[in-house]
């Protein structure tokens, strides 16, 4: 009972911290969205409104400089008669008094000899619109007074007589006016940019909600896999990368069922397997056991079915044990020189009996400038005993099995063909994989060739096998050489 409210306390815990996950995937992803759209109504606004001050600047420029020009022209036309002091003089204000700004009338040596609202001592020797006026050019410049807290915009323009400039007609408007509408409409503005985000913010918790829920299925689903229900199937929504996760998971649970089915059946074909031949060892060892010394025919026979299912017994149990050292990758692999010459004439040898009993035609060819390799000997001849075996197991009577090995490319390519019954298209995938038996398998539990492809594995080989059904199948191992074996040969040959 303790046991079963701890594993509850468990299970409740970890779909506590899940949810908080979940919850905090889902608020992060809103806070990334709306951080976003944050920096882009920032953005957004700060130009809206540069830009809009700059039109209401430009458009009071305009208008200035509209006005200037149109005094400066009326004074060319109708007081230029006159100095410029005597007109200052006679209070002749007809050409500017039109003017919604201040008015400034300068002479040549940048001295103001007329200001509309009494700011006479006031030095523009440095300023750059009366400047640019002096030398015949409308002058701009924006910018604070001494005599004012207000920033100002001022526009001058020569005033002309018969040509000749005689002075500088200045117009000065406060920008006041213009800052207080630029405020008011950035105000508006910066209240529409907070509505946007206030919109955007449940927007993207609903978006959020659209990512993190289907995540949140997948876990659930994930979880029930976890807990060994692997028949479970994740929905998918979309085909993104949230749907390509359920493929995923899915197709895990599909391999991890079928991989579970298969593992049943090899302990079932294994138990099998070891139950024949120790059934029939028991079964001769009563017999032997019950009859007389007399009679040695019988006991010969006996000892001898005795000894070949020990054999064939032993095999089997190696076989095993090879197969749990690859699966716990603790695989003893003892690295020496190994004359590939030899190797294959051991293996004609250890064969030839069985070819010539099952009248298959067995041939081993190997080139003569063959160099010797780096590797395990005895699990090569494993890996080549097990690959013939399966050779002469589904190669009928007359057929035939060629056994070959050449030099190319740095590499030695071993080529094991035969003319046997081949395997079928949609199983040639398969049969390297543990476990694995075909609809016309003659194997005892179906390790045999993933344990010779692990082993090719660890001598950084290939392992390829070509098949066509009913017309025979051909395995290929490519075995690279180092450098030092090339050099031993070339010793060698001197």
């Amino acid at each position: 009972m303790a046991g079963r409210i701890a594993g509850n306390t468990g299970k409740k815990d970890r779909c506590w911290f899940l949810r908080i996950v979940m919850e905090s995937a889902r608020i992060r992803i809103a806070i990334n969205f709306i951080f976003i759209i944050v920096v882009t109504v920032i953005i957004l606004e700060v130009l809206i409104i540069g830009i809009l001050k700059h039109n209401y600047y430009k458009n009071l420029e305009e208008s200035l400089a509209n006005q200037i020009k149109i005094s400066s022209d009326l004074y060319s036309r109708y007081f230029s008669d006159t100095s410029l002091y005597d007109n200052v003089l006679n209070n002749v204000d007809t050409f500017w008094k039109q003017a919604s700004a201040q008015v400034q009338i300068i002479d040549l040596n940048s001295k103001i000899l007329m200001d509309s609202i009494g700011i006479i001592h006031f030095d523009t020797s440095n300023m750059p619109d009366i400047k640019a006026a002096l030398q015949g050019e409308l002058g701009k410049w924006m910018g604070k007074t001494d005599y004012s807290t207000d920033k100002v915009m001022a526009v001058s323009y020569p005033l002309k007589s018969q040509g000749n400039i005689v002075g500088v007609l200045r117009f000065i408007s406060s920008l006041s006016e213009v800052e207080k509408a630029v405020g008011k409409v950035s105000v508006v503005l910066v209240f529409i940019g907070i509505l946007v985000v206030l919109i955007s913010g449940f927007i993207s918790l609903f978006l959020a909600d659209t990512i993190v829920g289907p995540l949140e299925e997948i876990t659930s689903e994930a979880e029930k896999m976890a807990s060994g229900n692997f028949k479970i199937r994740c929905k998918k929504r979309y085909n993104d990368e949230v749907g390509k996760l359920s493929d995923t998971l899915n197709y895990m649970a599909q391999e991890i069922l079928q991989k579970d089915r298969l593992k049943n059946d090899f302990i079932s074909s294994v138990s099998h397997e070891l139950r024949t031949p120790l059934t029939s060892i028991k079964g001769w060892a009563v017999t032997l056991k019950n009859i007389g010394r007399e009679d040695k025919e019988i006991l010969f026979d006996g000892l001898e079915i005795i000894e070949k299912e020990s054999d064939r017994l032993t095999s089997m149990v190696e076989d095993l044990l090879d197969f749990s050292r690859f699966v716990s990758e603790n695989i003893p692999m003892k690295k020496e020189k190994v004359d590939v010459k030899e190797v294959l004439c051991h293996i004609e040898k250890q064969l030839n009996p069985r070819a010539q009993r099952e009248k298959i035609k067995f041939n081993v060819f190997c080139e003569k400038e063959i160099p010797s390799i780096v590797s395990d000997e005895n699990r090569l001849k494993q890996v080549f005993i097990n690959i013939l075996d399966n050779s002469f197991k589904f190669t009928p009577q007359g057929g035939e099995i060629n056994f070959s090995a050449a030099l190319k490319d740095k590499s030695i390519y071993f080529s094991v063909k035969d003319t046997g019954c081949g395997i079928l298209p949609e199983e040639l995938p398969k049969v390297k994989e543990k476990f694995y038996k075909g609809k016309n398998s003659k194997s005892k539990n179906g390790i045999g060739l993933s344990i010779c492809d692990e082993i090719i594995k660890l001598m950084n080989g290939v392992f390829e096998i070509k098949s066509e059904f009913n017309k025979g199948t051909e395995v290929i191992i490519i075995l690279p050489l180092v450098e030092g074996d090339y050099v031993d040969e070339k010793n060698k040959a001197m």
